[in-house]
C-alpha cells in the first residue's frame, strides 16, 4: 500500500457520516467569524505592533500590517475553497491527504499539532504575564513561587485546565463564551482607537518611513535570507524595515486558518466557511491598522515600549487608569486565543485518528457532549503542563514555521485540484461497499 495514496473527496466526506465519529453541525457564519477573530486578535495586537514599530518600520508599521494581510488573504482564499469543498475536520491535514498523499498528510498533521499545542502554551504564559500586570494595578500580587517565570506557572496551568473543561462540554458552549470574550476584546480595541485619537500628535508621524539605519550584525540564522545571501549590511527602518516588519507582524495574523478545523461542525460549510475565514481576516486587518496608526501617533515610534505597548502608550500620556482597562482586555483576549488553539489541536488529532493514522479509539465522539472527549482531555493536560513547566522563550518563533508550512501545502498544486468541488468526477462506492474507513484500508483508492 503506497504511502502516497490520496483519498477522494467523496470518501473523505463519507467518513464524517459514521455515527461514532460524527461531530454536531451547530456553527453559523457568525460563529465562525467570531471564532476567527477570537484566535487572531490576541498577543499580536497587544505586543507585536509596538515592537515592529520601534524596531523595524516606524509609523509605516501600518503598511507592514497591510502587506502581511495581503499574503494571509491569498492563503485564506485557498483555505476557503478547500474547506467549502471538503467540509471535514483537520484543516491543512485533510486537504493534504486529499491532494498530496498520506505521507505528506502525516507530516503536516504532526506539524499542525505541535504548532497549535506550542502556540496554546506560549499564549497561556503570555496570559499569565498580563494577569500579573492587571492584578498589580489592583494591588494584588501573585506569589512569586507560582507566578510566571517560576518553576510552576500556576495561573497558566489553571487557565488551560478550565478551558479544557469548557471545550469538553461542547463546541456550542465554547462558542458562547468565546463570543462574550471576543465582544469584550473588540470593545477594548475600539476603546484604544477612540480614546487614543485625542492624544495623537501629527509630528509623531514624521518621518512616516524612517531612514534606514545600520544595525549590529547578528547570526546568519537571525538575518533576512535575501539580505544574508547578497552580503548586505544588516539595517532597520526604511523600506527594508517595512518588509521586515511585515514578517514580524505576520505572527499577529496566525490563527485564521484554525477556522477550517471546525469545517465539519458548520451548518452550511460551502457558504459559511469562506465567510468566516475571509470575514475574520478583514475585520482583524482593519482593527490592526487603526490601532497601529493610533499607537504611533500617541507616542513617537522610537519611544514605544516593546512589551505591553498599548498599555504603555497610555501610561506615557498620563492615563494609567486606561492602561489597567487595556490589561484587562488583554487577559480576556488571550483567553479566547488559548481556547481556540485547543479546539484546533483536538480537531486535527480527531481527523488523524479517524483515518487510523493514530489509534482509532481516540477519535470516538462522546454521545452526550458531541466532542472527542479523550483527545480533548489528553491534549489539554499536555498543554497545561507544558505552559506551567516549560520556559518557552524563543520557541515561540517556531510557531511561524509550522504555519508557513501549512500555507505552502494548502496553496501547492495537487492531484485533486481538478476535482475539488461538488462536481468532482471521483468514483463513488457502490451501495454494498463497506464503511469508508474499512474501504480506505482495503482498496486504498488513489
Amino acid at each position: 500500500m503506497s504511502v502516497m495514496r490520496t483519498k477522494s473527496i467523496e470518501q473523505t466526506l463519507r467518513e464524517g457520516d459514521e455515527p461514532e465519529y460524527q461531530l454536531k453541525k451547530q456553527l453559523t457564519a457568525l460563529d465562525l467569524t467570531v471564532f476567527g477573530i477570537g484566535v487572531v486578535i490576541g498577543a499580536g495586537i497587544f505586543t507585536v505592533a509596538g515592537r515592529a514599530a520601534s524596531q523595524q518600520a516606524g509609523p509605516a508599521v501600518v503598511v507592514s500590517f497591510i502587506l502581511a494581510a495581503v499574503c494571509c488573504a491569498l492563503a485564506a482564499l485557498c483555505y476557503a475553497e478547500f474547506a467549502s469543498a471538503i467540509p471535514v475536520s483537520g484543516s491543512a491535514y485533510t486537504f493534504s491527504y486529499a491532494g498530496l498523499g498520506e505521507i505528506v498528510a502525516w507530516i503536516i498533521g504532526w506539524d499542525l499539532l505541535l504548532e497549535l499545542m506550542l502556540g496554546a502554551s506560549v499564549v497561556a504564559q503570555g496570559w499569565s504575564i498580563y494577569l500579573g500586570i492587571f492584578l498589580d494595578h489592583l494591588g494584588i500580587t501573585i506569589p512569586p513561587s507560582v507566578a510566571y517565570g517560576s518553576h510552576f506557572d500556576l495561573p497558566a496551568f489553571v487557565l488551560v485546565i478550565l478551558l479544557t473543561v469548557l471545550v469538553s462540554i461542547g463546541i456550542k458552549e465554547s462558542m458562547r463564551v468565546n463570543m462574550a470574550l471576543v465582544a469584550l476584546k473588540i470593545f477594548i480595541v475600539l476603546f484604544v482607537i477612540v480614546a487614543g485619537i485625542g492624544y495623537i500628535k501629527t509630528s509623531n508621524y514624521s518621518p512616516f518611513i524612517p531612514p534606514s539605519v545600520p544595525t549590529k550584525a547578528g547570526s546568519t540564522m537571525e538575518s533576512p535570507l535575501l539580505w544574508a545571501a547578497l552580503g548586505h549590511t544588516p539595517s532597520h527602518y526604511g523600506w527594508i524595515g517595512v518588509f521586515a516588519g511585515a514578517s514580524l507582524v505576520f505572527f499577529a495574523y496566525i490563527g485564521f486558518d484554525v477556522v477550517a478545523t471546525t469545517a465539519e461542525e458548520a451548518k452550511n460549510p460551502a457558504r459559511d466557511l469562506p465567510r468566516g475565514i475571509i470575514g475574520s481576516l478583514i475585520i482583524c486587518t482593519v482593527l490592526y491598522c487603526a490601532t497601529a496608526l493610533v499607537l504611533t501617533g500617541m507616542v513617537r515610534y522610537d519611544k514605544l515600549a516593546e512589551a505591553g505597548s498599548l498599555a504603555g502608550a497610555f501610561e506615557q500620556v498620563g492615563r494609567p487608569g486606561f492602561a489597567t482597562l487595556i490589561s484587562a482586555g488583554a487577559v480576556a483576549g488571550l483567553t479566547t486565543v488559548v481556547m481556540t488553539l485547543i479546539i484546533g489541536a483536538t480537531r486535527v488529532v480527531f481527523a488523524m485518528s479517524r483515518d487510523w493514522l493514530l489509534p482509532a479509539g481516540l477519535g470516538k465522539v462522546n454521545p452526550k457532549t458531541g466532542t472527542p472527549l479523550k483527545i480533548t482531555i489528553g491534549l489539554g493536560t499536555i498543554i497545561a503542563l507544558t505552559a506551567a513547566l516549560t520556559p518557552v522563550g524563543k520557541l515561540e518563533y517556531m510557531i511561524n514555521i509550522g504555519t508557513l508550512s501549512a500555507f505552502f501545502l494548502v496553496s501547492s498544486p495537487s492531484r485533486c485540484c481538478g476535482s475539488v468541488g461538488p462536481t468532482s468526477s471521483a468514483p463513488s462506492p457502490s451501495p454494498s461497499a463497506p464503511s469508508s474507513r474499512g474501504y480506505r484500508r482495503q482498496s486504498a483508492p488513489t
